[in-house]
């Protein structure tokens, strides 16, 4: 069983960041440049995360194409964080972004 979750929430459609994508990878992740869109580098991450953490996490895109769940609705309310939301443990992060060295971060404050 996984001891982490790490859950992507966004638009399928969207940018994985708010800043351009571009040759010099400040996110850690390249499967997914030039394209800079969230499906992609979602799973540019989840390699990424396999490869160093194994099954000790667990990772969930949810897309909010179809419409925005309650649990997710009240976040959003409640905190405001950045599109793309990054749930660690359920715990919104204030990443914003598909990042590997801050989500690799949070993932290990998680694990200790």
């Amino acid at each position: 069983m996984a001891r982490v979750t790490l859950e992507i929430i966004g638009f399928s459609y969207t940018s994985c960041s708010p800043f351009p994508c571009d040759a010099t990878r400040t996110c850690g992740l390249s499967d997914c440049h030039p394209d800079g869109q969230l499906v992609k580098a979602f799973d540019a991450l989840r390699s990424r995360v396999a490869e160093e953490y194994g099954q000790d996490v667990d990772l969930t895109l949810t897309l909010l194409d179809d419409g925005i769940p309650g649990r997710i609705r009240a976040i959003i309310e409640n905190e405001h964080p950045p599109i793309p939301l990054v749930l660690v443990n359920g715990r919104v992060t204030r990443i914003g972004r598909i990042a590997y060295d801050r989500i690799k971060k949070e993932i290990d404050l998680a694990l200790l």
